[in-house]
């Protein structure tokens, strides 16, 4: 296997339209819950998601099913991210985009946090402790905002995903999921979250999908092959070539894009008072992704 290296101006540049893509993804998640209920669209994504990650696995002649141990790992990342994106697809339609990106990407945080606690030689440093302070004093001035719009429940949720994101994240990292290839990691994620959140859909009796409009299908594309086929392989493709930690200090951008998106697509009016707010997040998720120095 090659070492990995810095990553130069291309996988920077890549690393910003990721970003872009990511901070698109909660306006396409609000355009197409008008006509399909929140958790019957995450399944829908989940889903199909994965045909598109498991044709392209096969062509290019990947083993997904041997023997390696991550199957009960594997069938537990892929509940959590389940319980991820229906907290997130409920919590936007309750709540407006630029709070959902903000509340959802302080999930860095909560990631540093556990890894410390479960993974041994990912103990924290100084900076990191003072950058989870500060993302969460952010937390808790977005929380007591109420000049911005939104809703509790759904400003709650939002905090409820990032838990169930970070809480994914610690346990491929502590287990065997960290020895198996990133594919196989994704379709654990997307097969199971699918196989939960379609009868969970049904159970709590959603509406399902409606008449469909060309905006409606047009954001569920976009959900479906940009974000959960080619945005993930694209991330993971990344990883394999270059330090992780200079990659995961651009994750900061993915909200300031969400709140960017929602103001001018969704027409969300956020206080400065959250702008503030959003503002120590970011700075908190720079603080706790940023290499150190030997």
């Amino acid at each position: 296997m090659n070492a990995r290296v810095a990553p130069g101006a291309g996988a920077f540049a890549l690393m910003v339209l990721l970003c872009a893509v990511w901070g698109f993804q909660q306006v396409a998640m609000k355009i197409a819950t008008a006509e399909i209920s929140p958790i019957m669209q995450a399944a829908l994504r989940s889903g199909l998601g994965a045909v598109l990650v498991f044709a392209w696995a096969r062509w290019r002649g990947m083993v997904l099913f041997g023997r390696d141990g991550s199957l009960r790992p594997g069938l537990l990342a892929g509940l959590l991210f389940g319980l991820e994106f229906v907290f997130i697809f409920v919590g936007v339609e309750r709540t407006t985009v630029s709070r959902m990106v903000v509340f959802l990407y302080t999930a860095p945080c909560f990631t540093v946090l556990g890894l410390h606690f479960f993974v041994p030689g990912e103990r924290m440093v100084w900076r990191q402790w003072a950058g989870v302070m500060l993302a969460f004093a952010g937390l808790v001035l977005a929380f007591i905002d109420k000049a911005s719009g939104g809703d509790v429940l759904g400003d709650f949720f939002g905090v409820l995903a990032a838990l169930f994101w970070a809480a994914t994240t610690v346990l491929i990292r502590a287990t065997s999921l960290a020895r198996v290839t990133a594919t196989k990691v994704l379709l654990y994620q997307l097969v199971v979250s699918a196989a939960v959140m379609f009868p969970l859909s049904w159970l709590v009796g959603e509406r399902g999908i409606a008449v469909l409009s060309a905006p409606t299908l047009w954001a569920m594309a976009y959900q479906i092959v940009i974000v959960a086929f080619a945005s993930y392989l694209a991330w993971f493709w990344l990883l394999t070539r270059y330090l992780a930690g200079r990659l995961l200090v651009f994750s900061f951008l993915t909200p300031l894009f969400g709140v960017g998106f929602g103001m001018v697509l969704m027409f969300d009016q956020p206080s400065l008072h959250f702008i503030l707010a959003a503002a120590m997040v970011v700075g908190g998720i720079v603080m706790v992704n940023m290499p150190s120095r030997k």
